[in-house]
């Protein structure tokens, strides 16, 4: 059987449906940030940025765009009624304070145990990009990932180890895959989705970690 892998919208469109009526998100950098424009419209939902922004709204169209409304990401948004800026270190206490329900961040690796690796390649001609990364991974009380499963030159980004240097320790709860979604649990890495037309024996031979087959369970 052949399998089409997710675009990046259609990962964000996948990650959109688990982000529950009342919560506090906080989108990363990237891929993440275009989860704003999949949110159903009939949930209350506030999204965060590190920057000082509260109750953001999915992207403004071209003609619509105010350059003193942006995220963290330097990239345009809306506010919606009741939306606020603040002080970036009012910001940051509620990042590290405990007071963002879900963020959704990038990754270079995911460890079998849910260490994240996301600011730096270890490269020595990489630009390192740490930004609210680490203090959202052990501030939120849960982190969700997106990234594409593979690098571009075909290694997995799931590993029982992260060889890049951590943005945070057993941090990460679940993967969205452009191949599948991952639950991170105290057993090891139960795969709960998998795209159409891929096969679980698939998907492990191309995932450097051990997976568990929880698509039926």
């Amino acid at each position: 059987m052949t399998y089409q892998r997710l675009t990046r919208d259609q990962i964000a469109q996948r990650v959109a449906k688990d982000i529950p009526e009342g919560a506090y998100v906080n989108l990363g950098i990237g891929l993440p940030t275009k989860i704003a424009n999949y949110l159903e419209k009939d949930k209350e939902i506030f999204l965060h940025s590190e920057n000082g922004v509260l109750g953001m709204g999915p992207a403004p169209a071209p003609e619509d765009r105010d350059p003193e409304l942006i995220n963290a990401g330097k990239e345009y948004v809306t506010l919606l009624t009741g939306g606020c800026f603040f002080h970036h270190g009012d910001s940051f206490t509620m990042m590290r304070g405990g007071h963002i329900d879900i963020c959704v961040l990038g990754a270079f690796q995911v460890a079998a145990n849910g260490d994240l690796a996301n600011w730096h390649t270890g490269e020595p001609d990489a630009i390192p990009a740490v930004g609210g990364a680490m203090d959202l991974a052990i501030g939120a009380k849960k982190v969700f990932v997106t990234m594409e499963h593979l690098t571009k030159s075909g290694e997995s980004k799931i590993v029982e180890r992260c060889s890049y240097p951590l943005t945070g320790i057993g941090c990460v709860d679940r993967i969205y895959s452009d191949l599948a979604v991952i639950d991170v649990t105290s057993d090891g890495l139960v795969v709960r989705e998998v795209v159409a037309g891929l096969l679980f024996e698939e998907l492990q031979k191309l995932t450097s970690a051990v997976l568990i087959n929880g698509i039926h369970a």
